[in-house]
């Protein structure tokens, strides 16, 4: 297991061989939320912790949470790689959005990804 998932959110897992302490923050969301503990199960532990302190957290103080994945990023590419996507949606009489979200759905499900 490389990262903790607990209700949609991730969580790293790092170690500090100074201190002999495991630790990690959520990952994906601007705001900061850390945990730490001396064990894996307890690191586990921590991080759900850390999760439902994050979330009632933010409803006490009447905020929207952040959530790690919206459904929108940015991609950059060079400028005829963006040519031909866009030659090819036309040509398929789809936006350029539904082309490139299609070419990921296709080279996503080559890989087993969990849901």
């Amino acid at each position: 297991m490389k990262y903790l998932k607990y209700k949609g959110y991730l969580g790293t897992i790092e170690f500090d061989l100074e201190n002999n302490t495991l630790f990690g923050k959520l990952e994906y969301i601007r705001d900061l939320v850390t945990y730490e503990a001396r064990t894996i199960a307890e690191l586990e532990n921590e991080f759900k912790i850390s999760v439902d302190l994050y979330l009632q957290d933010c409803k006490e103080l009447n905020k929207n949470p952040d959530v790690p994945y919206k459904g929108v990023f940015n991609v950059r590419v060079n400028p005829e790689l963006h040519r031909k996507i866009a030659e090819l949606a036309l040509e398929e009489d789809v936006t350029i959005n539904a082309f490139v979200n299609q070419a990921l759905e296709n080279e996503v499900s080559k890989h087993h990804v969990g849901p």
